[in-house]
């Protein structure tokens, strides 16, 4: 070979390598062979496939694996998913599906994969699609638009690359917003905008600390960034959490999805970012009302309060409420007050509010005591210890004096006595403070080790986090069990062995117990939160300026990818799947979309049995809504609740009277329909005497010829009955109503428990779509 050649080569090598790795295996099925083709003309058939989306023919000719010419009449090949997504829309392409390389590599968003948006249905039974096939309908959700309400954007993640993506939709009426640190060269065709508010945030606090956080779109925190890539990063091979953990392939939801980033949340004076951040209401509602005029289709919103406010009095809601206008689908998490009752935030029935509950995923990592006791606990801790045992102490053994009685085996800041630490593996329990700042705390007091035991409420639920030293997670009963063996030895003895991610853990999913839960105190006719998806332990994109503890001035690490927990990450995974329905059904309204979510979503875990909580006891819609999502249903859902802005109004011209906060020039009629009527796909009775009626309207969106029939399953206590108990539909988009009449079973008020709520079902079916929804009932005393 010659000198030149060798250059040439070596020069193109990079650019070989790169284009190699933006491509996957697809496999594009054309359906039967008609028999009359040889086989190089099949081929060449498949080859004029290729063609139409690659730029030469050398590239289409090197990009075809195998052309299939004795089974399907189909072709595998090298494709981005933008070709991908092109040859999808073919009309004569029966289906284009990525190659799943599931025998070989663990996926870092597991969360996809058990939802059964990534493989073939995930564990659910009843009719969907396959999760490839929801992908391509959708065309991976390109040209959707979504706006994230969050704390910016690290714009150089690959998880938002624009390699391959077409030009920007011609709706897109935004700005790239520049500032500190940020230019508009970050904005591209993924990312294709991006903006900052905090007008108000100075008002009120002053200056920003430039230290802190940049004056942009620029994230600094890591939480916009986490969300902003769950709902619609690229597919980026190779990443995992700081230390190995979750190794795989990243995506987000909706990986064609076209990004706006609307950055409102700003760290708090004097305080850390572990501890969390502050979003005034006047810059988020200011960014939603940019949002609106900017074009977006979806709204991301994993932002709330610790207490729900009134629908006057919360701009999130207002906000929301006009972007239904433009037929906006608003997506907010429920909060992180759980498991304590009536804590969630977002409950505006024009909002869908979102739990969190788990994946089947865990980073195991056993604590083994010195007794021989192993207890399995987890973390995405990547520091080690030596492989003996350390002197094992309890965090309220070891204390400073003057350490007050509430704060006492907590390790908060400066709690810890260096003398009594120094060298030991230390038990913190939850509670007050972070759990990455009891961490720091330890490893500032010397020790080798810590073991974060839960608190009570917490119970069994483990959430994971990169520690600053070697560590593990233990449920209460566990941390229970070491005080124990502390108490009772004269000479406590413990190691902590390094963590492995294990999948296909069972039960699968379980609510998280931070999931903050109903009834809805705004209006308890309206039941929430309205679904359940995955934000327990989520691995996603990560800001480069903020270590993965948030401890940003005593952890100097730097992750492009973290695991984070909460409600703001199972939002994004709604606002991903709301983003693909959005795709495949254009004119949907907002409520059409969050019924269809709503009605498909799953009561089952993976081992069949009910969705429970975090202790192993039965969960009930007040934690997970309608369910467990399950988008590749939603795609197909047979009949949805639809609601109208103008239904909303009229619903607050019934709850609160005077509605000029919200539309001054709607005039509230002398009768307004009872809230209760509002066409939602769930009911909730509180307080009730005798008897109720209520009434719904049901809308085909499936079969134009359909029979539906009537089931329930009602709260113990109630009957239920249904008018008419059939429903005939002849046409997709016909309206059906329907009235189910409520009553109070006497004979079994013995058996009712009075200050609690009862729950049950009822659903349609035609055989092939269950549309089904929740009830929640109470008695009046």
């Amino acid at each position: 070979m010659t000198r030149i050649s060798l250059i040439s080569i070596l020069l193109l090598l990079p650019l070989i390598l790169v284009s190699c790795a933006d491509k996957q295996v697809y496999m594009v099925n054309i359906g039967q062979h008609s028999g009359e083709k040889a086989f190089h003309e099949i081929e060449d058939s498949h080859h004029s496939y290729l063609l139409s989306v690659k730029k030469t023919e050398e590239e289409a000719r090197a990009s075809l694996l195998y052309s299939y010419k004795h089974s399907i009449n189909g072709f595998a090949a090298l494709l981005s998913t933008e070709e991908a997504s092109k040859l999808s829309e073919l009309e004569e392409v029966v289906s284009v599906s990525w190659s799943h390389p599931r025998k070989y590599s663990l996926h870092t968003t597991r969360s996809w994969d058990f939802i059964g948006l990534q493989e073939e249905g995930g564990h659910q039974k009843q009719h969907a699609w396959k999760g490839e096939d929801l992908l391509s309908k959708a065309r991976y959700g390109k040209d959707v638009i979504v706006g994230v309400l969050d704390s910016g954007v690290w714009p150089e993640s690959n998880s938002f690359s624009d390699k391959g993506m077409g030009p920007i939709p011609k709706s897109w009426k935004g700005i790239c917003q520049t500032g500190v640190a940020f230019n508009s060269s970050h904005c591209n065709r993924k990312l294709i905008g991006a903006r900052y508010y905090l007008k108000s945030y100075e008002a009120h606090l002053g200056p920003l600390n430039t230290t802190e956080d940049y004056r942009s779109p620029r994230d600094k925190d890591g939480h916009g960034t986490h969300t902003a890539s769950t709902v619609g990063g690229r597919r980026v091979l190779n990443v995992s959490a700081i230390g190995g953990f979750a190794h795989g392939i990243a995506t987000g939801g909706a990986p064609l999805v076209r990004l706006a980033i609307y950055k409102v949340c700003w760290p708090i004076p004097g305080q850390s970012k572990v501890d969390g951040n502050t979003c005034f209401a006047e810059d988020m509602l200011a960014a939603i009302d940019d949002a609106i005029g900017d074009g977006v289709n979806v709204l991301s919103v994993s932002i709330g309060t610790k207490q729900p406010f009134k629908y006057t009095e919360d701009y999130i809601a207002i906000g929301a409420l006009h972007a239904t206008k433009k037929n906006i689908v608003v997506a907010c998490s429920a909060g992180n007050q759980g498991p304590a009752p009536s804590t969630l935030s977002n409950p505006a029935p024009w909002i869908i509010t979102v739990g969190a509950s788990s994946v089947d995923r865990q980073f195991i990592a056993p604590v083994v005591l010195g007794n021989g006791l192993r207890i399995e606990g987890q973390t995405v801790t990547p520091s080690k210890l030596e492989n003996k045992l350390y002197p094992l102490v309890y965090a309220a053994d070891v204390v400073n004096p003057n350490v007050s009685k509430e704060a006492l085996g907590q390790c908060l800041p400066g709690s810890l006595s260096p003398e009594k630490v120094r060298g030991k593996i230390v038990l913190c329990m939850r509670g007050l403070g972070s759990r990455a700042g009891k961490g720091m705390e330890v490893k500032m007091a010397g020790g080798f080790g810590f073991i974060l035991g839960n608190s009570k409420a917490n119970g069994a639920e483990l959430s994971c986090d990169a520690h600053v030293l070697p560590a593990s997670a233990v449920s209460y009963d566990d941390a229970v069990r070491i005080v124990d063996y502390i108490n009772s030895s004269k000479n406590p003895m413990a190691t902590i062995i390094p963590a492995k991610t294990v999948i296909g853990t069972k039960p699968a999913p379980f609510m998280a117990s931070f999931s903050s839960r109903g009834p809805n105190v705004i209006d308890p006719y309206i039941l929430k939160p309205d679904i359940t998806a995955p934000g327990l332990n989520i691995l996603a994109a990560w800001s480069e300026a903020d270590p993965p503890t948030k401890l940003s001035h005593q952890d100097n690490r730097i992750v492009k990818y973290n695991i984070f927990s909460g409600t703001s990450m199972s939002c994004p995974h709604v606002s991903a799947a709301a983003a693909l329905l959005k795709a495949i059904h254009p004119t949907w309204s907002s409520a059409a979309i969050r019924s269809a979510l709503m009605t498909t979503a799953g009561l089952t875990n993976n081992m069949g049995s009910p969705l429970t909580d975090n202790s192993g006891k039965t969960a009930t819609p007040f934690a997970y809504g309608s369910g467990h999502l399950r988008p590749t249903m939603a795609a197909d859902p047979g009949l949805v609740y639809d609601a109208s802005h103008t239904d909303y109004l009229l619903y607050l011209c019934s709850t609160i009277g005077s509605i000029s906060k919200f539309d001054p020039t709607f005039k509230c009629p002398k009768a307004a329909p009872k809230a209760i009527n509002l066409n939602y796909p769930s009911i909730a009775i509180p307080k009730l005497n005798d008897t109720i009626t209520v009434q719904r309207t049901v809308t085909n969106v499936g079969d134009s010829k359909s029979v539906y029939s009537f089931t329930a399953k009602p709260p113990l206590g109630f009957s239920i009955k249904v008018s008419p108990n059939v429903l005939s539909f002849d046409d997709v988009g016909q309206k059906k109503s329907f009235t189910i009449t409520v009553k109070v079973r006497r004979e079994m008020l013995s058996k009712v428990d009075k200050d609690e709520y009862a729950f049950g079902w009822y659903s349609w079916a035609d055989g092939k779509h269950i549309v089904r929804s929740p009830m929640a009932i109470s008695l009046a005393y």
